[in-house]
């Protein structure tokens, strides 16, 4: 069974200020956990449920694991469902801006859903690396991390300054904008910087100065805009075709 620290310990990686302070996030659920288990993450503990233990025996072997129960997973987990494994990781240190090939970079987006979506959603088009500019939400968030869906243990997080980063990069740098050159008729290039801005405000006017290639998704219907993740999705489909 849980001890009290523990449990203290699993509730306590539910705010920002002890996964900084402590250095370490949750991974809830089977999916994400048996994705963190194949991943190069290091697992400092894992808490389930012997209906998880026993099928994964395999996976787990050698790791810190302590059997529950799902009344007392349900307790510290911080999500509706997960009612059989929560791990603890050692969050990654930060690595450095890799200037070439396709880049998603991250301007206020402060929804961690979305921020996790956009995590996904480069995983599927092969994105290796997401810049997160000041502002945005906290990638290890609980929420960030289940809306991955396993995408966290193979897409690289880069925490930067954005207007300090784009002067520096050789490569066009398109924005999406309400306003900007139509995307089904830009020329579109696999060596490039796509910035997303906030959910409430957009790309900021001091990241702004440094896009060369505003691009917008036409619109056809009355929308008045589109949820940043899904906007990411259309814009990443069309720059990989």
């Amino acid at each position: 069974m849980l001890s009290k620290n523990q449990m203290k310990l699993a509730r306590s990686l539910g705010q920002k200020k002890f996964r900084k302070s402590l250095g370490q996030f949750l991974v809830q659920g089977e999916k994400n956990v048996l994705e963190l288990l194949q991943s190069t993450l290091k697992v400092d503990q894992i808490f389930a449920t012997d209906s998880f233990v026993s099928p994964h025996e395999t996976q787990i072997r050698g790791l810190q694991v302590t059997v529950t129960d799902e009344v007392t997973l349900s307790k510290i987990s911080t999500l509706a469902a997960n009612n059989t494994v929560i791990a603890i990781v050692t969050t990654p240190p930060n690595v450095s801006f890799q200037d070439r090939g396709l880049t998603i970079a991250l301007d206020g987006v402060s929804d961690p859903g979305n921020l996790g979506t956009i995590i996904r959603v480069a995983d599927w088009y092969g994105i290796q690396q997401v810049v997160l500019g000041t502002n945005c939400a906290d990638p290890y968030n609980p929420k960030a991390i289940s809306a991955t869906m396993g995408s966290f243990t193979r897409v690289e997080i880069v925490f930067a300054n954005l207007a300090e980063i784009l002067p520096t990069t050789n490569r066009p740098v398109y924005g999406a904008f309400l306003e900007g050159e139509n995307l089904h008729q830009a020329t579109l290039s696999n060596e490039a910087i796509i910035v997303m801005g906030s959910e409430s405000h957009g790309i900021s006017r001091e990241v702004a100065a440094y896009i060369n290639k505003p691009i917008t998704i036409p619109r056809f219907g009355f929308a008045e805009s589109l949820n940043v993740a899904m906007a990411t999705g259309i814009i990443l489909d069309n720059f990989i075709r």
